[in-house]
């Protein structure tokens, strides 16, 4: 994995094992960024950064400055992990939930959320009420979340194994395509990609997370979906 994400390289496993509150973070971003534009001084928020390992990723990588914002991680216990990255200057952890964010209309430059939006942002309004309004006309946003290759909307839609491991939360994840179309029929974003993360599946394992889950996958129906867009209205 070093070759394909020599960024990430440069961290300490152990810190992001320690740390990581779902599959490798820092890959998932790093797969996200190398196809949107980030400068020195940009103000990012970071949508459900759980314990702020992307935000500090950002701003060491891109010297961005990061509103490391979560809903469920003491933003204390996450200013603890910034200054011990030595990036209190550029990394600012907040509490807050994302249909009522504590910003401005369009304080950012550029909006990224890794693993966390597909809790709150299948809402059909949340991309044109809550989401827009906070970056800036023509610029991005991207987005990394769990997907299936196939959409499901029932138990019969799911392979044998998968069926006694699939709890409701697993119904937030979708296709490529239905993101697509989530976001493009709302006519506030240009979609600029949408597509499915290469090899997601080892990914996936060669993370060490939710083991049970992907041995129970036969068919690969588990996969990661990168989408970027940018805000035209």
């Amino acid at each position: 994995m070093n070759q394909r994400f020599p960024l990430t390289a440069n961290y300490d496993p152990s810190w992001i094992n320690e740390n990581k509150m779902g599959p490798n973070p820092l890959w998932l971003v790093e797969e996200l960024v190398r196809e949107m534009n980030l400068t020195p001084g940009m103000k990012v928020l970071d949508l459900g950064c759980g314990k702020g390992l992307t935000s500090i990723f950002l701003a060491k990588e891109f010297g961005v400055q990061v509103w490391a914002s979560d809903l469920w991680i003491d933003p204390t216990e996450n200013l603890s992990r910034i200054r011990t990255a030595g990036v209190e200057s550029l990394v600012y952890p907040i509490k807050a939930e994302a249909h009522s964010m504590p910003f401005p209309d369009e304080f950012f430059d550029c909006i990224i959320s890794i693993d966390a939006y597909h809790y709150f942002g299948t809402d059909e309004l949340f991309l044109s009420w809550y989401l827009k309004k906070l970056v800036k006309k023509g610029s991005e946003i991207g987005i990394v979340v769990p997907g299936v290759k196939r959409e499901v909307s029932n138990e019969q839609d799911l392979p044998y194994k998968l069926r006694e491991l699939w709890t409701d939360d697993l119904y937030t994840f979708h296709t490529a395509e239905w993101w697509g179309n989530h976001w493009s029929k709302t006519k506030t974003v240009t979609i600029n990609q949408v597509e499915y993360i290469k090899d997601s599946h080892n990914l996936w394992w060669q993370s060490n997370c939710d083991t049970e889950l992907l041995n129970a996958d036969e068919e690969e129906l588990l996969t990661f979906v990168k989408f970027i867009a940018t805000r035209i209205v």
